[in-house]
């Protein structure tokens, strides 16, 4: 398997000179198979999205955009996917089953029709598809999913626990723990869907929009504190846990000293940390 991470911010893209390092773009990641030549399977379609293109050579998209949520940062890239508004692409769009059971077109159309953007979902050139997915396990292009609702503030909301047979993969961008209660440590829950999506996983790539001393101020606003990310991995026994999501507003510099903190703190028993970088590519 191989992963791209195409966007890593949260919230609101970060333009500018202190955002380079790590990248502005907001979340999507990008799967490939390893006996696939380009990327099949697209993690969430904030700006990130854009830079899929490169991943595909030139070539139309043909693959599914799986969305975890509605939230503007994860879907305000789909109409500017290029390799995907082409008139060769297909595109399957799956998001979670809303409450109210409208559609995917139709939900997705409350954010892209006019008056906010100058055509609808249905209007993208190449064969797109819509749908919507329950809590469960689902094949998506020769990948198995274990999709699971988890709490974060505004929507329903899902993790995804990917596998290609030999390596496994556990997306939760947006999450709030709190929502659960404070937890052991204070940094929320460590509730059942987060242990069953995170157990002893590959790479665990969770959002780590919060510092500790942001939570009191801002946990209600639906995200994780960087230190509960590490723990859950390290009670799940994953190999690796990558820091992603990041806070709008968090300069390259500051997230230098998040993973200095971290890695000051670090211990045989804590898994491998890092933060995620716009652009890298990581192969299991």
């Amino acid at each position: 398997m191989r992963i791209h991470y195409c966007g890593v911010r949260g919230s609101s893209p970060a333009p500018g000179v202190e955002f380079v390092r790590y990248g502005g773009n907001t979340s999507c990641v990008a799967l490939a198979r390893d006996d696939d030549a380009h990327p099949t399977l697209l993690l969430d379609a904030g700006g990130g999205l854009q830079r899929a293109c490169a991943l595909l050579a030139g070539e139309p998209f043909d693959g599914t955009i799986l969305l975890t949520h509605l939230h503007w940062d994860h879907v305000l890239g789909l109409p500017f996917f290029a390799a995907a508004d082409d008139p060769e692409a297909r595109v399957d769009v799956l998001l979670p089953e809303q409450e109210s059971h409208i559609s995917a077109e139709s939900v997705l159309a409350g954010i892209m029709s006019p008056p906010y953007f100058p055509i609808e979902p249905a209007q993208l050139r190449g064969t797109w598809e819509f749908a919507t997915i329950a809590p469960g396990v689902l094949q998506v292009e020769g990948f198995s999913v274990l999709a699971c609702e988890i709490p974060h503030k505004g929507g329903r909301t899902f993790g995804y626990r990917i596998s290609d047979g030999r390596a496994t993969l556990t997306y939760m961008p947006d999450h709030c723990p709190t929502t659960l209660g404070p937890g052991p440590d204070g940094f929320g829950e460590y509730h059942p869907a987060a242990l069953e999506l995170a157990r002893e996983t590959d790479v665990l790539i969770h959002d780590a929009q919060l510092l500790p001393r942001e939570m009191a101020a801002e946990a209600d606003f639906g995200h994780s504190v960087a230190d509960y990310s590490i723990e859950l991995g390290r009670r799940v026994g994953a190999r690796s846990v990558v820091l992603f999501h990041h806070r709008h507003n968090r300069s390259d510099e500051q997230l230098d000293a998040l993973a200095q903190r971290l890695a000051d703190a670090g211990s045989e028993a804590t898994p491998e940390v890092s933060v995620a970088t716009e652009g890298t590519t990581i192969e299991l």
